[in-house]
């Protein structure tokens, strides 16, 4: 009987034990599924709220993209406007203008370092002093290049002066290299600050007052040597030239003088175009005016070579390309798809965007 009531006790105390664990198990498994619900509305909630931050993060990306695809615009137009002027008289294209480019920036930042070690600091003072410096210097460049390379074989057949112009770039190049040496050559930067927009979600967007300056001083000289062309005696020359050299000539046109002159221009434009990448990216190197050159020449095609508002255009467009490009696709493939865009245009629109087809007349 004892042995019996200690089994029975056991039993009883085994099946309380049993009992016990179902209901804890019930208990614990409940609470699982209430933590699950909780974590999964919890996730679902983080998700919803991580998607329209991504939303926004994503609208602050490409507006900042926007802001510095303009800014690379403008400079590729800057210099795709002295591709054109020249092309626009002679009908044929100046290829040592990148490395005019080029020199202007070196003057910029050497100018900028003397003015630093003669103690001028007064930033408008000094950015007045560098613009006039590196235009001028860039002027005497660009009427050199003209009468060495082009003006002795203005007779000559249509691929001599395009030879000439070749071995004038390579000259320059070598020449600054020699000069200058092939490191690159930096800068402190001289313009800072600027606004700053959409500062939440983890992202800024921000504009540079550089950014602003090279837009609106590329806007405001575009629009400048539009009117030059089109409501001056220069201009009326440079027109009448692009339209027929001897009979320009014939009427009293100097036609070595107004060539001559719109090679200086274009250098100028240059200038400014070296001073502003000076400034904006800080450093530089005796390559830049080669990169700097194609795609400036690129942009001109593309606008409508000999049309100032469609080189204008054609940079705006391949700055875009490129920032939008190196920012949601492979930074490597950016000159590729500039180049394709080209080419599709180009398919379609021979002229280019804002080109006119040339009229033979007889």
């Amino acid at each position: 009987m004892r042995i019996g009531n200690k089994a029975s006790a056991g039993g009883g105390r085994w099946l309380l034990r049993a009992c016990l664990r179902c209901l804890l198990r019930d208990r614990f498994r409940g609470a699982e599924r209430s933590g699950n619900t909780t974590g999964l509305a919890q996730q679902a909630e983080d998700r919803s709220e991580a998607t329209v931050l991504g939303g926004v993060e994503a609208l602050e990306y490409f507006l900042q993209q926007l802001i510095n695809g303009v800014t690379l615009g403008a400079i590729y137009g800057l210099i795709a406007i002295g591709y054109t002027m020249v092309y626009g008289i002679i009908g044929m294209i100046n290829f040592a203008h990148g490395e005019v480019y080029m020199i202007g920036a070196f003057i910029s930042i050497i100018t900028f370092i003397v003015l630093g070690l003669i103690g001028v600091t007064f930033i408008p003072l000094a950015l007045m002093v560098v613009l006039l410096s590196a235009m001028v210097f860039t002027a005497a460049y660009g009427w050199t290049v003209e009468r060495v390379a082009y003006g002795p074989l203005r007779g000559s057949f249509r691929l001599a002066p395009l030879i000439s112009a070749i071995g004038m770039s390579l000259f320059l190049q070598n020449y600054v290299q020699l000069v200058q040496g092939a490191r690159v050559k930096p800068m402190q930067p001289v313009i800072t600050g600027g606004f700053e927009f959409f500062q939440g979600g983890g992202f800024t967007v921000r504009l540079s007052y550089i950014q602003i300056i090279i837009v609106l001083l590329t806007t405001a000289l575009m629009i400048g040597f539009t009117m030059l062309i089109q409501r001056t005696a220069l201009g009326r020359a440079q027109r009448a030239c692009e339209q027929d050299m001897g009979m320009a000539a014939l009427v009293g046109v100097d036609v070595n003088r107004t060539i001559s002159l719109t090679f200086v221009m274009g250098a100028m434009l240059a200038a400014v175009a070296g001073m502003m990448v000076t400034l904006y990216y800080g450093v530089i190197d005796f390559f830049i005016g080669f990169l700097a050159g194609v795609k400036a020449f690129t942009a001109a095609v593309l606008g409508g070579i000999g049309s100032l508002p469609g080189a204008m255009l054609g940079g705006l467009l391949i700055g875009l390309i490129e920032a939008f490009w190196s920012a949601y696709f492979s930074v490597e493939y950016k000159d590729v798809a500039v180049f394709v865009i080209l080419v599709l245009t180009l398919i379609f629109k021979p002229t280019g965007l804002l080109g006119k087809p040339d009229i033979e007349k007889v």
